[in-house]
């Protein structure tokens, strides 16, 4: 085995040292939405078996659903699923060699929060 000095090697570059951009954070939250919406995918998997299995068990998960804390969870989860959506057409564009420069990719990152905050509201108020 090679003698290697591994004290001396500089280490590599972490989070703690590059300031967060639109384009890292937005992509974080993609990833991070889309393992939150299994969480509401779950709560409405519930809600259908609670459903087949009787009136008890889906009086429990009726109950847990439209309380304010089901409220709060499927609401977020449509601003997830919207967010995700709109990271996921992001994505699309940039495999077509559009929108890579650091301004327009920047601009997209801003403009996904904007839109998703947006388009949630709008199904709130339409559903």
């Amino acid at each position: 085995m090679a003698d290697v000095n591994r004290g001396n090697r500089p280490l590599s570059p972490h989070l703690t040292i590059y300031r967060p951009q639109w384009t890292s954070m937005s992509s974080i939250l993609v990833r991070i939405t889309g393992n939150a919406m299994i969480v509401a995918a779950l709560m409405i998997v519930w809600w259908f078996v609670a459903a087949a299995a009787g009136p008890e068990a889906f009086a429990t998960a009726n109950g847990f659903l439209t309380s304010w804390f089901g409220d709060l969870v499927l609401t977020l989860s449509v601003l997830g699923m919207w967010y995700h959506l709109l990271g996921g057409l992001r994505h699309l564009v940039w495999d077509s060699g559009r929108m890579l420069d650091v301004d327009k990719s920047e601009l997209a990152a801003q403009m996904m929060m904007v839109l998703s905050v947006l388009l949630t509201i709008f199904t709130i108020i339409v559903v």
